[in-house]
Parts: structure tokens; C-alpha cells; sequence
């Protein structure tokens, strides 16, 4: 949201004339265009960026909740010498929780975490359970009911984030904020650093600071457009890395990137001597189902980490058994803190050797930008201080458009009608006045990003079909006698 100044006034020509009644294209059409385009923009999807920005506000120091709700399940009560053998802590953990597939191992993050044995079961749906095991005495620390390795509260407020706990469809919300969020953004920057005053430019400080000797709706203006500025990387970072993972949007990426050949590369877990096996080759990471409970024993985890161990897995790894018939277990690594390691290797058991190997550093550009930029939006990639910079987007986002709807009220026209509640909306009708050329270039543009972001989009669409009816009903009523 920005000023809801109007664009140039209409010149009408003399009587009869084709342009009588149509403003002069200008340069200053476009810019009556984007200010009218980010007022209302901002009006009507504001409520939906500000509930995202308050999710993911909360969502950001999930650690520090997981913590502080979890912390006697994830850290142990004493760090020991040495940690016991994997398959002692699988057996303990079988034992505390009889039910449901042995699925896959997290090994503890640092000296004073559990291990996480997660447990998978048909009935469970996507839910698995995890037990937590002290690695250094082999007792178990209690079980919760995890999401690919997050616990509760972390999955309540992922949920709360991406759906408002409404299903598919709830989704839907998050995507259309993430749409709009780059073009509020980018439109919101144009107008404050395109702006003049008289003759001259705004000074770096003019558009970076607010200005303090300023009052009234323009003390408000320069509040948040200035705050919107240092905003506007972050802003841009979390819609794009937003969009890739969204349902409508996220399939037009990944079509970019299998066009583009950046897709990551797959751990092949064919065991050599044994046919392909329909559905898989891929790997299962973070909690995912697993194997047979009856053919992959704590020994056999033991062994498939010790060789993953042996060709150079470090830090955090999560070691799943084989899906099925000749194939190999797979040992990911799962460091998400900077710098990332994400290996991983195909395990034969049998024969104690890796059999397929991919490596971080041979994924394709896309799909690096792809990974990191997830990590960085869930908060994960620099520790704390990612945290505390998603927090301050967060923060700084909903006091950029509680400032924009304090503007709409500031605007409201208080001596020819007291009864406003708002202020006026810009006018309508300045894409009549864009130069031919913007126009030309501009509407297959417009088509082209609303095909990559169908919620931008259709929803920009029905806006205009609105705005079109509510002009032409205006414009009879202001014909009648």
C-alpha cells in the first residue's frame, strides 16, 4: 500500500474528437497505474500476508519451543564418554515400543542429543513415532508421534503456517500471499524511489529513512515505505522460496527445473546383480518409511552406518532400511546448519560396502538455490541468526501494512463527507494513458506471469472484471438525468 494519489486529471479534447475524454499517454500513466494496482493490492491482500507473517513469525523459533516443551525427550541428562552401539539403542527403543516398522535412525545432532528411532506403521498414515534414546546409557527418554521428524508443536504451527489447519484447500492462502507478497513489494518500491520532489530526486537518505519532520498521513507514508525498502530483498526472498514449494505455482518450478535439467540427483539403491524395482531407486530421509521389521534387525542399522561412517558421512545422518527386494539401505546426511552436508550413500549390508554415492557438491545450481533457499525460509540454515532475521521480516512486514491501512484511514475525506470511513481509492482508467509501447510489451508479460503463478494470476483477472463492471455501473449512473 502506498499514497492513493490519483494519475493525471483527463484532457478532454474538442467536441467530437476520437480522444476526447482520455488522458495523454505518458510515463505518468504507468505510474498512476502502480499506485492504483498497490492500493488495492495491498487493501485486499494484505489480511492474507499478515496472517502468513504471523504464522511464520512463530514458526521461526520453533527450535527454541521444541526445546522448551520437548527438551527432556531431546536432550540427555548427562553427556558420557562414549555413546553405546547403534543396535544396543535400536533394541531399547523396540523394546519401550513393540508396535509398528523400525523405519529409519536419526543419530543426535550434537553431544547432548537423543537418538531418534522412528517407527512406522499403515494405521499411521503419514505420522510415524519416535522414541528417543540416550546414546550414552541406552535408556529410553519417552516416544511422541512425529511428521518427517518433527514434533508436535512443530507440526501444529507448520500446518498452521502453510493451511490454517484447513486441509488442501487451506493452502491456497499461503499461496496467494506468496504470489502477491513480490508484487506489493516491487510496486511499493518503484513508487517510493520513482517519486520527485519538484525538480529533484529523492537523496538516498529520502527514501531509506523516514522523514521525521513530516506529520500526518505523510509521516505515515514515509514510515512505511521506508521500513518497505530495507524490507524488499527479504520480502522478494520469501515469496520466490515460498512459491516453489506451493501447489499451483510449485508445479510450474518444478516443470522450469526439469526443463532446465536442475533436478537433484537420485541415489540409485538397485543392489548390483538384482533387477530394477518398480517405484523405487530413490531414498527415503527424515523419518520415512522404511523397511521390514523382520529383515532389518538393530545389527543391520549398526552395520549400515559403521560403512557410511567408513566412506566419510559425518555429523547428523538418518540411516533407512531397504523398501524391498534387492535394494540397498540408504544413509543421508541431514546437517541443515551452514555449512550444509547432504551425502548420501547406498549400503549393501551383506557385503559391508557402498554402492552408490551422490554428493552435495554435484547437485545442479537450481537445485542448491532450490534446497537452500527452503532451509533459509524455514529458519534452519544459519541457526539463530536466520531465526532472528525471519523474525524481523516478520515483525517488519506487519508493521508495513498496519501503517498502509493507517494511510486509508488518514485519506478519508473529512470536510465534504464526515461519514468516510476511508479514503478515496486512486482512479480508474489509467492504463488508457500507459505509452503504447509499455502497453504492448507489458499485457504479454502480465499473461506470462499469470500462467507461472495461476493464483496471481486468476485472482488478478477477477479484479479486473470487477473493477470493469463496477466502472461501467458507476458511469451509468453518472449518465442518468
Amino acid at each position: 500500500m502506498t499514497t492513493t494519489e490519483t494519475g493525471p486529471a483527463a484532457q478532454p479534447g474538442p467536441a467530437g474528437a476520437p480522444d476526447a475524454g482520455r488522458p495523454p499517454r505518458s510515463r505518468q500513466g504507468l505510474r498512476a497505474l502502480l499506485v492504483r494496482l498497490h492500493f488495492y493490492a495491498g487493501v485486499f491482500v494484505a489480511p492474507f500476508l499478515f496472517v502468513a507473517a504471523l504464522t511464520g513469525l512463530l514458526y521461526a523459533f520453533t527450535p527454541q519451543l521444541d526445546q522448551l516443551v520437548y527438551g527432556d525427550w531431546l536432550a540427555v541428562e548427562q553427556v558420557g564418554d562414549a555413546p553405546r552401539p547403534l543396535a544396543e539403542q535400536l533394541e531399547a527403543a523396540r523394546a519401550a515400543h513393540p508396535e509398528g516398522v523400525l523405519a529409519s535412525v536419526v543419530t543426535p545432532p550434537g553431544p547432548e542429543d537423543t537418538t531418534r528411532v522412528v517407527f512406522s506403521s499403515p494405521e499411521w498414515g503419514e505420522r510415524q513415532h519416535t522414541v528417543f534414546v540416550d546414546p550414552y546409557t541406552a535408556g529410553t527418554q519417552g516416544e511422541l508421534t512425529t511428521w518427517w521428524g518433527a514434533t508436535p508443536v512443530t507440526t501444529w504451527l507448520d500446518e498452521f503456517h502453510r493451511s490454517l489447519h484447513l486441509g488442501e484447500r487451506g493452502t491456497l492462502y499461503s499461496e496467494l500471499a506468496a504470489s502477491w507478497l513480490w508484487v506489493v513489494a516491487a510496486g511499493g518500491l518503484v513508487l517510493w524511489i520513482g517519486r520527485s520532489r519538484g525538480r529533484r530526486a529523492p537523496t538516498a537518505r529520502g527514501v531509506l529513512l523516514p522523514d521525521r519532520s513530516a506529520t500526518g498521513v505523510r509521516r505515515t507514508r514515509s514510515l512505511h515505505a521506508a521500513t518497505g525498502v530495507w524490507l524488499a530483498l527479504g520480502l522478494f526472498f520469501l515469496s520466490a522460496t515460498g512459491l516453489t514449494w506451493s501447489q499451483y505455482a510449485g508445479a510450474r518450478f518444478d516443470q522450469a527445473v526439469d526443463a532446465v535439467r536442475g533436478q537433484a540427483p537420485v541415489l540409485d539403491t538397485t543392489l548390483p546383480g538384482s533387477g530394477p524395482d518398480e517405484g523405487e531407486g530413490g531414498h527415503a530421509g527424515h523419518g520415512g518409511g522404511g523397511g521390514d521389521a523382520l529383515t532389518a534387525g538393530p545389527a543391520d542399522f549398526d552395520a549400515a552406518l559403521r560403512a557410511a561412517r567408513d566412506a566419510g558421512l559425518g555429523g547428523t545422518v538418518t540411516v533407512t532400511p531397504p523398501a524391498g527386494e534387492g535394494l540397498a539401505w540408504t544413509v543421508a546426511q541431514s546437517d541443515n546448519v551452514w555449512p550444509v552436508h547432504y551425502d548420501s550413500v547406498a549400503v549393501d549390508v551383506a557385503a559391508g560396502e557402498v554402492t552408490d554415492r551422490t554428493r552435495w557438491a554435484d547437485h545442479p545450481l537450481a537445485a542448491k538455490l532450490s534446497k537452500l533457499g527452503v532451509q533459509a525460509h524455514m529458519g534452519v540454515l544459519f541457526g539463530i541468526v536466520n531465526q532472528i532475521v525471519l523474525a524481523a521480516i516478520a515483525v517488519g512486514l506487519l508493521c508495513v501494512m498496519s501503517w498502509g491501512y493507517r494511510m486509508w484511514w488518514q485519506r478519508r475525506p473529512t470536510r465534504d463527507d464526515g461519514r468516510a470511513a476511508f479514503g478515496k481509492p486512486p482512479a480508474r482508467g489509467a492504463w488508457r494513458s500507459l505509452p503504447l509501447p509499455v502497453l504492448l510489451v507489458g499485457a504479454p508479460v502480465v499473461v506470462a506471469v499469470g500462467w507461472a503463478l495461476p493464483l496471481l494470476g486468476v485472482t488478478l483477472a477477477a479484479f479486473l472484471v470487477v473493477d470493469a463492471a463496477a466502472g461501467a455501473v458507476r458511469g451509468r449512473r453518472v449518465r442518468r438525468p
